[in-house]
């Protein structure tokens, strides 16, 4: 398989004939290097003679026949000509050691948020820009929730992990810790393999033209691109036809099949701040709403949301806040729509121990509740260290951090304190109760299933549907069949991606 941009491979060792042929009078094999293998350079003077394996050493095993280490009952068959020499066995040379290092050597140099060492092959040095021809080279001007797969060279960001607190008590441990730190992608939606927004809007054009409308045409197409490659069609389709897409699509389907369509086309942070103005001012305040999205977002996705809500509604987002909700729900809502969170992936045991110290003397230690501690806590600290503060709290109470959390505040203040706690210990065990929420009883919340959907099937929903299968003992892809219907129900079955 050939990239464009790199030259046709020109085979296998030794290399072939073509523009990457051996230089004459390549390096000479330097003194004391591993023994020449048959059939390649001769030996240089004072190197060890073929065959004769290592020198014995003071106080080592005997010389074995014809030289190397002794044969070892069952073990790997002898060497054949033309390759590497056998490896010793574990414990009687620092070969496993050496390369459980390299490994290590590695891990540890991934830097805290989960990105490769600098120097990683395919891995650009900070500052440096990709080159404009490598493939799948990522478009600053469409942030989003994972982006897709990579579909160039580089390798997907790890999850962020301290590799450096990995107890590595025997070889093996290492490969464990490294297959750990690189979890992969864990969406469903990933990037079409050559889409291309002109033919992609052209299957849109006839799926929409004439008499009636081809819902598996549209299903088909959109189901099957990530965001970033949908997000560019609406230019595409303008571009070529003269017409809008989004309004050729509105005149074409109707009800909860449109609505998950539309949210499909938007980028992350637009159809964010499209739920937060809709949750703001529409029939009531969708709390729930509020929280899932400032709760669940990254720093930057909510500096994002801000810019983006400011632009398309003349008001910023922390002031549509505060004029539609008060007291300490309004500060826990302000507070998360700063995008000020620490982090760093560090946790400080002590600091946690004091934290939870703080939180059981500002709830169940104290008469009244100071909701104001909980906020600062809640909101300003990272991930992985309120889990620690957390887990300090049920070893310090023999109670829940929840449970307190119920027992001492009421209302929006309460759900909302809840629901931050739950998303900060199990992202994906918090979505898949919603959505479990979202279709249980009589009627569906369609807005809640859409949103949840369309905005994590590139993030997490394969770790969503591990958790809604765990926790409900039915897999999610069930429970939307059982509760959906037509062609949205088609479209969320391609957002969801499979069964388990």
């Amino acid at each position: 398989m050939s990239y464009p941009g790199y030259p046709p491979a020109g085979g296998s060792y030794p290399p072939a004939s073509g523009p990457y042929q051996q230089a004459p009078g390549g390096y000479p094999p330097q003194p004391g290097a591993y023994p020449p293998q048959g059939g390649y350079y001769p030996p240089q003077p004072g190197a060890y003679p073929p065959g004769a394996g290592y020198p014995p050493q003071a106080g080592g095993y005997p010389a074995a026949p014809g030289g190397g280490f002794p044969p070892q009952a069952g073990g790997y068959p002898a060497a054949q000509p033309g390759t590497y020499p056998n490896m010793p066995p574990a414990g009687q040379s620092g070969y496993e050691m050496r390369h459980v290092s390299r490994v290590i050597n590695v891990l540890c140099s991934v830097q805290p948020g989960g990105g490769m060492p600098q120097g990683y092959p395919g891995v650009p040095a900070p500052g440096q820009q990709p080159m404009p021809a490598f493939p799948g080279a990522p478009n600053p001007s469409m942030p989003g929730y994972g982006g897709g797969v990579p579909t160039g060279p580089t390798p997907p960001a790890a999850p962020a992990v301290n590799v450096r607190d990995c107890q590595l008590h025997q070889p093996h441990q290492a490969f464990v810790c490294f297959s750990f730190a690189t979890k992969g992608y864990r969406g469903t939606i990933k990037d079409f393999p050559g889409a291309d927004p002109l033919r992609d809007v052209e299957v849109l054009r006839k799926a929409m033209k004439g008499f009636g409308t081809d819902e598996n045409a549209i299903i088909e197409l959109l189901g099957t691109r990530s965001n970033k490659q949908r997000v560019p069609l609406k230019a595409a389709y303008k571009t070529t036809y003269g017409k809008d897409l989004v309004s050729d699509l509105k005149s074409e389907v109707k009800g909860d099949f449109e609505d998950l369509v539309l949210a499909m086309l938007k980028a992350p942070a637009h159809f964010d701040a499209s739920e937060l103005k809709e949750a703001i001012s529409g029939a009531g305040t969708d709390e729930a709403c509020l929280i899932e999205i400032l709760s669940s977002r990254s720093n930057a996705e909510i500096l994002e949301i801000n810019k983006v809500y400011k632009a398309e509604y003349g008001k910023s987002l922390e002031d549509a806040i505060s004029s539609d909700t008060s007291g300490h729900f309004r500060r826990l809502l302000v507070s998360l729509s700063q995008g000020n969170r620490d982090e760093k992936e560090t946790v400080d045991i002590s600091l946690a121990k004091q934290e939870a110290q703080k939180l059981h003397a500002a709830g169940e230690n104290k008469v009244g509740t100071d909701e104001s501690q909980f906020n600062a806590i809640l909101c300003a600290r990272s991930k992985p260290h309120l889990r620690q503060v957390f887990h300090e709290y049920q070893q310090m109470c023999g109670k829940d951090i929840e449970k307190s959390i119920c027992s001492e505040m009421s209302g929006n203040v309460e759900s909302g304190m809840v629901a931050v706690v739950k998303c900060i210990k199990n992202t994906a065990a918090y979505f898949a109760e919603r959505l479990h929420k979202a279709m249980q009883g009589v009627g569906t919340k369609d807005r809640t299933l859409i949103r949840i959907m369309v905005s994590r099937s590139e993030v997490d929903m394969l770790d969503i549907r591990q958790e809604y299968l765990r926790q409900y003992g039915k897999s999610l892809y069930t429970a939307i069949s059982g509760d959906t219907t037509g062609d949205y129900k088609k479209l969320l079955l391609k957002l969801c991606g499979g069964s388990d």
